[in-house]
């Protein structure tokens, strides 16, 4: 009798070169799970089949690179954002230009589309969050509240609200048909990055770069519960088709929560770095993420995760049993969603739209739509997808099947495939999975990867902060060489010589960054945080200084003035290093500074002079008269850097719309 094949619950599916240049946004279509759209910085929006190696549909037009994409649920629409705040729709099915929406004064950070009736949101690092009416080309209102930029944008099942996410650290609900605000959630301490409503119930989820998710009573607009503990910030969340359970995906893991009381069902160890979107279909959870022009796609085995019932693990840190019993799908606690049965009407306007929002179609949006191009790459894969409109009898696409699981590997295999990730495991702690649930070490096998464009290999500008292999080191200088297959067994001498070879170096340098630390660590404990800065400044090296700023920046109370003046010489050694990790850290301290501190700089510069000695505020106008002018010297440098594409370009701009008033 044949022994039965073990069969993987998490594995690779497939990696493919996206765009020529970097991939900025990407999004799954919900419905079927199947269909992956990808924007990039060479300001195209490729369309793909899941698992298939070619593009299907290239859409051209926009002019800057594309910073959000979504797809309608019928997946015949899709839309995408730009940086520089155009807005352009796209019929799938017709491989055409459907409308172009002008409006917003800064990159698009979040869209989604209403899930009845013809109308797209769209949120903005302008703080603005707007919805356009897609038929007349118009916006129907526009929605002020957030302070910064609005991250993710949701409308609720029945159509009736929109959740948004902010980096101002709260999620707003604002009621479409009066056209103002319902309720204000506050409780994250870091930027809310996704937001996500329960498919049937009156429930929100919200997950924050603060590594928690909450969740919310849209009865009584309270907290819930709150999951706490993750390992990462949290940017892809995705409630199960019935509700039972929430799906979180974290660094290299997906995680499966309930949250009443909150807990952790599962955990299932997925190799697929920062997730970027996830959607299920046959009992399948498929995972996308992206690095460089690359683009990643994961399938997790829904079947062999627990979704409810026997916790697996608890995340949180109040370790108390749980008292109650989750509810069941069947019998939820709070409201359901009236979904209608026809299209929902147009959004009561509550105010009159500017001249400019109520305009018609203009002579050079008309341009603009002529020259934006469908471009179909993929015939076959095309006509299977989208079906014609004018075909007399519009059936659905054929029931797409799972994907096969490929088989366990043996254990050998394991132990090779299993290696860490040096900047993972740097980062984040594996999880503490229980022995024998589902959530068991999953091991992927890495199959060829299928390129659509010849991926040019140059020398990066910026070394990326996560990459699975230290910069200018190889493997293979640490293993011996081997010149023909019949070279006789290498002697444990000459090979361990081999492999130690650069290991005292490699010692002293860790050794020296240890001490330094240990000396910043000594005068932290003694609560002089200045003190603390002022030192690892005297040390002139750099990593400490970032090691530094990244405990700083967590709590922005430790930030005074005087505290500024000794940062922001090293913040502009920071945006000029080669190391995306430093520039990312560079970018957070002086966002910090600019936020708290800019407004009583200026004041304090701007203020008459006082009658008297004052010793005090002369110190301060000292103080303020310095930041002042590192500010300017900074703003320079944060100007030149505002063009450049992708995650740096988006922190560079957003910086300098906060410097304007330097100018």
């Amino acid at each position: 009798m044949a022994t039965p094949v073990v069969t993987k619950t998490a594995w690779k599916l497939q990696e493919i070169v996206a765009h020529a240049s970097n991939v900025s946004s990407l999004v799954l279509g919900k419905a079927s799970g199947r269909l992956l759209a990808t924007g990039g910085d060479d300001c195209r929006v490729n369309l793909w089949s899941i698992n298939k190696p070619n593009c299907i549909m290239s859409l051209t037009g926009h002019t800057s690179p594309v910073e959000s994409v979504r797809l309608n649920t019928p997946e015949e629409l899709i839309v995408a954002g730009s940086q520089s705040g155009s807005i352009r729709v796209w019929d799938l099915e017709a491989a055409k230009i459907l409308r172009t929406l002008m409006g917003h004064k800064a990159n698009i950070c979040s869209l989604d589309f209403h899930p009845y009736g013809e109308f797209v949101a769209s949120g903005s690092q302008d703080t603005n969050i707007k919805l356009w009416d897609i038929r007349r080309k118009g916006c129907v209102f526009r929605y002020r509240g957030h302070s910064q930029a609005v991250r993710c944008l949701r409308f609720s099942p029945d159509g009736k609200w929109l959740a948004s996410a902010a980096d101002d650290h709260t999620v707003k609900l604002w009621d479409l048909t009066a056209g103002k605000m319902m309720s204000e959630f506050p409780g994250h301490t870091g930027p809310v990055n996704v937001v996500e409503f329960h498919p049937n119930e009156y429930l929100l989820a919200s997950g924050s770069s603060d590594r928690t998710i909450r969740f919310w009573d849209l009865e009584k607009f309270q907290v819930v519960s709150c999951i706490e503990g993750e390992p990462g910030p949290v940017r892809s969340i995705l409630f199960n088709p019935d509700g039972c359970c929430l799906y979180s995906g974290c660094q290299d893991s997906l995680r499966v929560y309930g949250w009443e009381p909150e807990r952790c069902f599962d955990v299932v160890l997925v190799h697929w770095g920062k997730v970027a979107d996830l959607a299920i279909c046959n009992n399948q959870l498929i995972g996308v993420a992206f690095s460089q022009s690359n683009v990643s796609s994961y399938v997790v085995d829904l079947t062999r995760v627990t979704r409810t019932g026997t916790v697996a693990r608890d995340p949180v840190q109040d370790s108390r049993p749980p008292t109650q019993q989750p509810p069941h799908p069947s019998a939820p606690l709070r409201r359901i969603y009236e979904r209608p049965s026809t299209a929902c009407s147009k959004p009561q306007r509550v105010k009159q739209n500017s001249e400019s929002e109520r305009r018609s179609p203009s002579s050079e949006d008309d341009r603009d739509e002529r020259e934006s191009r469908a471009e179909i790459q993929n015939a076959e894969d095309y006509n299977e997808i989208f079906q014609p409109k004018n075909s007399i009898s519009r059936t659905p696409p054929r029931r797409s099947e799972p994907f096969p699981a490929p088989p366990e590997d043996d254990m050998a295999t394991a132990k090779e495939a299993a290696k860490p990730s040096p900047a993972t495991d740097a980062q984040f702690p594996v999880p503490n999975i229980c022995p024998g649930g589902a959530g068991t070490l999953e091991v992927l096998s890495r199959p060829p990867v299928v390129t659509s464009t010849p991926a040019p290999k140059a020398e990066p500008a910026i070394f990326p902060a996560t990459r699975n292999e230290p910069i200018g080191l190889k493997a293979s200088d640490f293993l011996p060489a081997v010149k023909i297959p019949q070279q006789a067994e290498l002697v444990d001498e000459d090979a361990m010589s081999q492999i130690r070879k650069g290991h005292d170096t490699m010692c002293v340098v860790l050794t020296s960054r240890h001490k330094n630390l240990d000396t910043v660590r000594g005068v932290w404990t003694t609560g002089d945080i200045k003190t603390s800065v002022d030192s690892a400044v005297a040390i002139n090296d750099l990593s400490v200084v970032v090691d530094l700023l990244n405990i700083v920046n967590q709590k922005a109370s430790l930030w005074k003035l005087d505290l500024c003046t000794t940062v922001l010489p090293q913040i502009e050694k920071l945006l000029q290093s080669k190391y995306e990790s430093y520039v990312q850290t560079g970018c957070t301290s002086l966002k910090l500074i600019l936020q708290r501190f800019l407004p009583l700089i200026t004041d304090i510069l701007a203020a008459p002079p006082s009658v008297g000695v004052d010793i005090s505020r002369e110190e301060r106008l000292h103080k303020c008269r310095l930041c002042y002018k590192q500010l300017k010297s900074i703003s320079n440098l944060v100007k030149s850097k505002s063009g450049l594409s992708g995650r740096h370009g988006s922190a560079f701009r957003e910086l300098h719309l906060l410097m304007a008033s330097l100018d």
